[in-house]
């Protein structure tokens, strides 16, 4: 039961992050990979919301939506590969504000939505 969860919330957050990429980077015409930042932040703010809240959950809602959506909507390998792109075209400042933007701002965001959702 549990790999059909994970593989329906899989259904969900694939072609969200797909989607939700290509709006945001359509609306930029920079180098930077902003869609990628914005799916990989809303995951990390919704995951730090499940896992706040996990205690009050369904375990089967937290592997449907955490495992399942969350990892299937944020994207490393992306993040990576773009960072490396960045830096081949020599947009070194992109490549280090990507990286370091992605990984402070992503702990960051999952921590407050964690704080959050343990709080109420």
């Amino acid at each position: 039961m549990t790999v059909l969860l994970v593989f329906l919330g899989g259904v969900i957050g694939a072609p969200a992050r797909y989607l939700l990429d290509r709006a945001v980077q359509r609306r930029h015409e920079s180098v930077f990979p902003w869609g990628t930042l914005t799916v990989n932040l809303i995951g990390c703010l919704a995951l730090g919301l499940l896992t706040g809240a996990a205690q009050s959950l369904p375990k089967d809602l937290v592997v449907f939506a955490g495992t399942g959506v969350c990892g299937a909507l944020t994207t490393f390998s992306t993040f990576g590969y773009e960072t490396t792109r960045l830096l081949e075209e020599g947009s070194l400042l992109e490549a280090g504000l990507n990286a370091l933007g992605s990984l402070l701002l992503g702990v960051l965001v999952a921590a407050a939505g964690y704080a959050l959702a343990a709080g109420l």
